[in-house]
């Protein structure tokens, strides 16, 4: 019997505050496919509705709120959490996936978000930059698939524009006068067009 093949091993990100018990943001990702000769329903999100996701991350949170490990199984999944001031990082993988490999991305989520909010990871300054907080998580996984777990490179893709994307405007003149003088040019360029026709 061959092992499972897919790239798919991340089944949930939750970052939930310890003080409230409140989601701050949650993420479940579904298989794309059952693997072969499998009966499970791998392709199923296994907590479709959020009532069942709330009582999910009840449990865990109660699970280990007090635990001095950081990782741990639960609900028939491996569970690897990291606690940073008034949050708990998450990341829920397979019963049979490898712990190294999600610790490693709780690892690379807590150091990129640790490099975007400046060391200030709490709930107030997530809500804040709750934009950043899940492009940092999109870089990281996608689908359930890991892309990267560079903190450097994945706070980088998220402050800044791509390279390509941004247009080249040294030089560029923006006070009252260069928009008047942009606004002129553009005149002159439109009218020689009007008399080419």
């Amino acid at each position: 019997m061959s092992p499972n093949m897919s790239l798919f091993s991340v089944h949930a990100i939750l970052i939930l505050s310890t003080d409230d018990r409140s989601r701050i943001l949650t993420k479940y990702y579904s298989a794309p496919h059952a693997p072969p000769n499998s009966t499970s329903q791998s392709g199923v999100n296994l907590y479709p509705t959020i009532k069942e996701q709330k009582t999910f991350e009840k449990g865990l949170l109660e699970k280990t709120n007090k635990q001095s490990s950081d990782i741990i199984l639960y609900d028939g999944r491996v569970v690897v959490f990291k606690v940073e001031g008034d949050v708990m990082l998450y990341v829920v993988g397979g019963g049979e996936e490898n712990e190294i490999l999600l610790f490693g991305i709780v690892l690379a989520l807590r150091d990129s978000l640790s490099i975007l909010l400046k060391n200030s990871t709490d709930k107030r300054t997530l809500i804040e930059n709750y934009d950043l907080v899940s492009l940092a998580i999109d870089e990281i996984v996608d689908d359930g698939i890991i892309l990267e777990v560079d903190p450097v490179v994945v706070a980088s893709r998220v402050s800044r524009a791509p390279a390509q994307d941004v247009t080249n405007i040294k030089g560029v003149d923006f006070s009252e006068q260069g928009v008047y003088n942009l606004l002129e040019f553009g005149k002159n360029k439109l009218a020689e067009r009007m008399r080419q026709m």
